[in-house]
């Protein structure tokens, strides 16, 4: 039996114990010590069948706690691009919309499990509905939210870095009284509403961790067309000058949303092939640093023997390899959780103004960094 097949083997059990109903939204699945011993299978075919099932958004983990089965496993899918729906069992007649980049993809799972746990709870029904970060697809869900007379509007923006041509229909949501809120970041020109992170924090303490571990040539790799990255950016920047270090050609890369796939892992690969190699690496996310670990390894290098790396969100992605990502944290679900309840707020009491909400990041330390000094003796 090949492991592919194995891997199939597991992914599509625990598929069936959703479909029937042996597992039911928000009860906990098998450990993985559980599925190992259930399967006959290593602990790394367990966690790569089931780290597809939370990017599909049938599952989703809660750290310390388990994975369990999502809500959103039931949802429908509707003729509208990118969109579900889902209804509660006691409905008040209210509808909200939540648009995000992704649903079932990264760290948008536990974010819309925090939204629709919160929401339905309340007797709300939900349309879903997600971007794929581009300009157009955000505009044909905003005008299919408007149509639908949502009574609110979560909704992530798309590319928040640039220019949006779609906020027109952000101030006829106010003009019509349909409170809208913003997470993980806003468009500047409407200031409305938000809940983020400190995301240039979050940049400045994963490239301060490097440069206490006594790094001083260190690469940053960051998206420029999300707000987010432009502010993790501006804090790995400022780490540099707050420690007295040199700034170097080339010390930061940048991709958007377009580039992720392909161009930027060709662009530091070339850079690593230099005399003056970079001994550590800080990442936009979690996402990129495994693109950039499989990168190494194919070049030859160990982590963090060779090359120290940091992501950022700590995803369950940070956990997927052999080598566990240090990162920096997101809030995920508790994010959505809150971003539900002050849209409930903002429905049921329309004196309901300007809202703002920052979380402080933190970083998870694990064994992809390393001190510098510890290497060289090694």
């Amino acid at each position: 039996m090949t492991q592919q097949t194995k891997y199939n083997m597991v992914k599509d059990q625990i598929t069936n114990w959703i479909a029937s109903g042996k597992v039911k939204p928000g009860e906990k699945i098998y450990s993985e010590n559980e599925l190992v011993k259930m399967f006959g299978v290593s602990r790394h075919t367990v966690r790569q069948a089931v780290g597809e099932l939370v990017h599909e958004g049938l599952l989703y983990r809660e750290q310390g706690a388990g994975t369990f089965c999502s809500s959103t496993a039931n949802l429908t899918s509707t003729p509208v691009q990118g969109e579900r729906q889902f209804k509660p069992l006691a409905s008040n007649g209210k509808n909200i919309g939540v648009i995000t980049t992704y649903i079932s993809d990264y760290i948008f799972p536990s974010i819309i499990k925090g939204i629709e746990s919160y929401l339905t709870n309340q007797g709300y029904s939900l349309t879903f509905a997600c971007t794929d970060n581009d300009i157009e697809k955000e505009k044909q869900c905003l005008q299919t939210m408007l149509d639908r007379n949502i009574d609110g509007l979560i909704v992530e923006p798309t590319k928040s870095s640039n220019f949006n041509p779609n906020l027109h229909y952000y101030l006829q949501l106010e003009q019509n009284n349909v409170p809208y809120l913003m997470i993980n970041q806003f468009y500047s020109q409407l200031m409305p509403p938000h809940i983020i992170m400190d995301d240039e924090h979050g940049g400045f303490i994963a490239t301060e961790h490097l440069i206490e571990l006594g790094h001083e040539k260190i690469i940053g790799l960051f998206k420029t067309d999300d707000r987010q990255g432009v502010n993790r950016m501006q804090g790995f920047i400022r780490a540099f000058r707050e420690h007295g270090l040199p700034f170097f050609p080339d010390m930061v890369l940048t991709y958007t949303t377009e580039e992720k796939d392909g161009s930027l892992i060709e662009r530091l690969e070339k850079y690593f092939s230099s005399l003056s190699k970079p001994s550590a690496i800080v990442c936009y996310n979690d996402e990129m640093a495994l693109q950039v670990l499989n990168m190494l390894r194919k070049l030859g290098l160990s982590v963090p023997e060779d090359v120290s790396i940091i992501g950022y969100d700590d995803s369950f992605l940070a956990e997927a390899s052999d080598v566990k990502l240090t990162s920096v944290s997101h809030p995920k679900m508790d994010m959505g959780t809150e971003a539900a309840k002050w849209i409930v707020s903002a429905v049921e009491n329309p004196s309901t103004n300007s809202y703002s909400k920052v979380y402080e990041p933190e970083l998870i330390i694990r064994n992809s960094t390393a001190s510098r000094l510890k290497v060289k003796e090694a």
